[in-house]
């Protein structure tokens, strides 16, 4: 039995025999359902391999790589198939195949498989009539199979052998062999509820963790500490504000560790031709671990390294802002990890807002540009956004005018809270209603009515106007048209100061970040409406991004004549404030590199 999970990459021919050169059996348990792979699941597994096996200029080493095949040792030297049995089966028809080629003094031992549930599957292998196929729909789907492999075989005569080599030779399955602790029905149920399969670090665990050779004194110890510093990396990055400042994947709850692995792979040039397949991590460290000279605790270092830089850039606020918008605004974190490799802590910072000018404006321009001539670029570029036509500029402008005022203070502590804002939708909605957008549905004029009347009542729950809504209002799922809320809907507007056409665009200077929820909720709705509701979702403690409750306090204007209104002035004073907050973070001197 197996005191520890193993873990191995192994060829096909090796799972042919044992060591005593004797067949190697395979139990397919009860709790498993029968074989059920389709004819194209057949085929395409063959044109898999034919395809490796025609590849140009393959590398000595390479090899195509089939999914885990989890297993735990029974007694009498059999093997409890746990998860991986389709792939098992076909690889075992297929094989049969290459043997019916053959004289019988030529064919290869082949591996066994036991069905719990189907003793009589060795005999209907031995003769598959189609009469017998028909009896249960495990002999059905193993018939359909059989006939799949030899129809694909029938016009490639020619390629038998080639075929054959690379399956037997160049295909390898992950070997993943249970301890005799765990329990082969729990770890199945965990496998194949929901099809969860295995996932890069949970096999690369178990490489590191895996039985070390009795030559060296200090494995245990040294598996002891990579386990408990493993269970700890994996607790930091299960904090959402951590995790989604480095990725805007949603990623799972556990096993977030993978990024790490991803990291490394990457910066030391470890992946390779497979990286596109799911498990390229870990045939990396797979190939790694086994490379002479390699040691162990020399690449779990890296590994820590990894993170521990990461872990700098979290805690340091600056790094935290820029790295944060970069990684939203889609550059790889790989990418940001090689240019910290370069240089200095200094440099790293001015090369990041570099990095960030270029993205956020489209421009060549450069931090080195004098204040003015950075202040005039940023403002043309912010003059010709336009709402529709930049939507997509517009969402990462407005992103990063929230994450430059974070900066601006270096008394602040406060933090763009990314994790809230990854996990919510957000829209970019205009500060002031667009007149011409007038409700269109009865349900969302009657919901505009409410809102206008909700706030005004707020203020003189007597006034002609509150009374005028009220009776249009009361009224309105029986009479109203659309010819008595058009003159209601523009009275309002004008009581509001938003009646004017002329005076609204959808320049920046008029658009906000908004949640989706909200933006939905309260589509087109007056200035002080939107203004309520951002402020009582501001005294909740719901996420709202700094900015966009600024422009709502009116916090841009040089003097509040009227905080229920938006006018032209506030408008001016808002993208003024925009493009000197922006310039002010390109400007920003990086700090002393320690």
């Amino acid at each position: 039995m197996t005191a520890q999970s193993d873990i191995r990459l192994k060829p096909i021919h090796a799972l042919l025999t044992d060591e005593k050169q004797q067949s190697t059996r395979f139990w397919i348990p009860a709790y498993q359902r029968g074989y059920r792979w389709k004819p194209l699941q057949v085929t395409q597994l063959l044109e898999d391999v034919r395809e490796f096996a025609y590849r140009r200029n393959p590398q000595p080493e390479e090899f195509y790589c089939l999914q885990p095949l989890v297993l735990k040792s029974m007694d009498a030297g059999q093997y409890e198939v746990v998860d991986g049995q389709q792939r098992l089966t076909t690889l075992l028809l297929i094989l049969r195949h290459f043997n019916e080629r053959l004289a019988k003094k030529y064919q290869q031992t082949l591996f066994t498989l036991d069905y719990e549930t189907r003793p009589d599957l060795l005999s209907f292998l031995v003769d598959p009539i189609a009469e017998v196929a028909q009896s249960n729909v495990d002999f059905f789907h193993l018939f359909e199979a059989m006939n799949a492999i030899e129809q694909w075989f029938s016009n490639k005569d020619h390629e038998v052998e080639d075929i054959k080599s690379a399956l037997l030779s160049k295909t390898k399955v992950i070997w993943f062999e249970l301890s005799d602790k765990d329990n082969a029905v729990d770890a199945f149920t965990r496998l194949n509820v929901g099809k969860i399969p295995l996932t890069n670090d949970e096999l690369i665990r178990a490489l590191f963790l895996r039985r070390s050779d009795a030559s060296e004194p200090q494995a245990a110890a040294l598996q002891l500490k990579i386990a408990h510093e493993w269970d700890q990396l994996e607790k930091a990055l299960q904090t959402d504000a951590f995790w989604y400042f480095l990725t805007n994947q949603s990623g799972p709850r556990q096993n977030r560790i993978g990024l790490l692995f991803e990291l490394v792979v990457k910066a030391n040039g470890m992946s390779d031709e497979s990286e596109h397949d799911a498990y390229s991590i870990f045939y990396a460290y797979s190939k790694r671990l086994k490379t002479a000279g390699v040691q162990l605790h020399d690449e779990w270092l890296k590994v820590k390294q990894t993170f521990m830089m990461l872990e700098e850039w979290y805690e340091d606020r600056t790094l935290y802002h820029i790295v944060g918008f970069l990684v939203h605004e889609g550059v790889a974190l790989e990418k940001i990890c090689a240019m910290s490799s370069r240089t200095t802590k200094t440099e790293f910072e001015r090369q990041l807002r570099a990095q960030v000018l270029k993205l956020a404006l489209e421009s060549e321009v450069s931090l080195d540009a004098g204040r003015e001539a950075l202040a005039e670029q940023v403002g043309i570029y912010l003059d010709d956004m336009e709402y529709g036509r930049n939507s997509k500029k517009i969402r990462s402008i407005l992103l990063l005018f929230n994450i430059a005022t974070l900066l601006e203070s270096s008394r602040s502590n406060l933090r763009f809270q990314f994790d809230s804002f990854k996990c919510g939708d957000w829209d970019i909605e205009h500060v002031r209603s667009v007149v011409s957008n007038m409700p269109g549905r009865d349900h969302e004029r009657l919901q505009w009515l409410q809102l206008c009347l909700g706030h005004l009542e707020t203020q003189d729950p007597a006034a002609e106007l509150c009374l005028a809504l009220k009776a249009l209002i009361d009224k309105f799922d029986k009479s109203a048209s659309e010819k008595e809320f058009e003159p209601m809907y523009m009275r309002t507007l004008k009581a509001f100061g938003e009646g004017n056409e002329e005076d609204v665009d959808d320049s920046i200077s008029n658009l906000t970040l908004l949640d989706t929820r909200t933006n939905r909720a309260y589509k087109n709705a007056v200035f002080a409406v939107k203004r309520n509701r951002l402020l009582s979702l501001d005294q909740s403690g719901i996420f709202v991004p700094l900015c966009t409750r600024n422009v709502f306090l009116k916090c841009y204007s040089p003097q509040v004549d009227n905080v229920m209104f938006w006018s032209n002035d506030d408008r001016k004073a808002y993208l003024d404030v925009m493009v000197n907050t922006l310039v002010n973070f390109f400007r920003a001197p990086s700090k002393v590199s320690v």
